[in-house]
């Protein structure tokens, strides 16, 4: 059985944002998106808020642990996760995105990147161990039917 995380994405989530913005100011290596460019990555971080949101209501309405390694007590299915195992992580990377084209330089990737790499390696491997534990047959087939990402 997986253990609890004590950092839990949303603190990742922030830190990579902390990260990028500090590269931003004081490091900004080729600048690859000029204002009034850069603005439209207000696009991509409101559609990540959106799905991160929408995904983390289906959690609230199924009244099942949103926390990774939480209790789970149902198999969230429906909505956005029948296009992708983990949209509120992709909403998380959507946003992220969004913030690395306002901010417009390449040194702000390298944050997203290793955000990205955090959260497949350290949680969504994990969950999907604890999932296939909590859920079985029923998680495998799901599995089976539904991409990780997109």
């Amino acid at each position: 059985m997986e253990q609890k995380r004590k950092l839990v994405p949303p603190v990742y989530l922030f830190a990579a944002l902390v990260l990028m913005w500090l590269l931003n100011f004081y490091w900004p290596v080729l600048r690859l998106i000029e204002t009034p460019w850069s603005y439209l990555g207000i696009v991509p971080i409101l559609l990540g808020i959106g799905i991160a949101a929408v995904s983390a209501s289906r959690f609230a309405k199924a009244e099942t642990g949103i926390v990774p390694f939480d209790e789970a007590t149902t198999l969230v299915t429906g909505g956005l996760y029948r296009y992708t195992r983990n949209p509120m992580y992709l909403g998380m990377f959507i946003m992220l995105l969004g913030v690395a084209i306002m901010m417009g330089s390449v040194t702000v990737l390298l944050p997203f990147f290793i955000f990205m790499l955090i959260i497949r390696y350290n949680f969504v491997a994990g969950e999907e161990r604890f999932l296939e534990d909590t859920f079985g047959q029923p998680y495998l087939d799901y599995k089976a039917k539904v991409r990780r990402w997109i």
